[in-house]
């Protein structure tokens, strides 16, 4: 008899799951604390899309295997390109790599909440910033750590940051590239809520289940008209609630929310 073996598959820098309206999207590298490649740029821009287009998920949880959230760029990738005469154009690999997977996750109707492990730095505290919601655990920390290597901030964190602690702290932790740890960043509003390590994942599978349960339109109207109210002026503003409001009540979960009230139940939304 002859035996046979089977080759594993390369692993995957992306891992996701999904379960109960929830898509969980995992970084896995964990042996580079999760750092950038093409690889990893690629396989999560694609896994947002897929998250995006999947009907039964409603809410996507971004978080990273191992010690780290995710550290940024791979900076091992540049050991054969930084040599004398070397001229980087990081330009345009922001615009090809990087700003699309900012973008789709800014845009997309559907929330997403970072489940913060450990550190995010640099890039990686990008995507932290970039998503709706920071869940952080206790061994979680933030850095805006482009300075050190004479870069500026990018991947719109200098977009996402100033909104969420304000210009002067912005600027402070941009230029000096301090470290950040998890309940500072409650303190500053950089996460909605730290937590016990050993429950990261748990509590916020809950926040995401929570929010998976309500009616995915109206949070999808909410999500953009706060990331649009930055940009508008208060006339702007208004008018584009009336018309998210004239939208909403049109959805079958606002006529099943209000029957569910009349009638003294809780509500069934289908996401309709």
């Amino acid at each position: 008899m002859t035996a046979t073996t089977t080759v594993p598959a390369t692993e995957k820098a992306i891992r996701t799951e999904s379960a109960d309206g929830v898509c969980t999207i995992t970084f896995n590298r964990p042996d580079k604390y999760n750092a950038i490649n093409d690889a990893f740029s690629t396989e999560l821009l694609e896994a947002l899309k897929q998250a995006e287009r999947d009907p039964a998920v409603r809410v996507i949880i971004l978080t990273g295997e191992g010690k780290a959230f995710c550290s940024g760029q791979d900076l091992g990738d540049l050991k054969e390109k930084y040599k004398p005469g070397y001229v980087p154009h990081l330009g345009d690999d922001l615009r090809r790599r990087y700003n699309p997977i900012i973008l789709k996750m800014a845009m997309m109707d559907k929330p997403i909440i970072a489940a913060v492990n450990g550190v995010a730095a640099g890039a990686g505290c990008s995507l932290a910033l970039a998503c709706d919601m920071r869940v952080a655990s206790q061994e979680a920390s933030f850095i805006e750590v482009f300075i050190n290597v004479g870069l500026v901030p990018d991947s719109a964190s200098t977009w996402f940051l100033p909104r969420l602690v304000g210009l002067g702290k912005a600027m402070e932790l941009c230029c000096t590239g301090s470290k950040v740890p998890a309940d500072e960043a409650l303190q500053l509003g950089l996460v909605n809520r730290v937590v016990d390590p050993g429950s990261l994942m748990s509590e916020t599978l809950t926040l995401a289940k929570k929010l998976a349960s309500l009616p995915a339109r109206g949070i999808a109207l909410t999500k953009k008209l706060l990331r649009e109210s930055f940009e508008s002026t208060l006339e702007q503003q208004l008018e584009a609630e009336a018309y998210a409001q004239e939208t909403a009540a049109k959805t079958e979960d606002h006529f099943e929310g209000v029957m569910a009230f009349i009638e003294k139940r809780k509500p069934a939304f289908k996401g309709r």
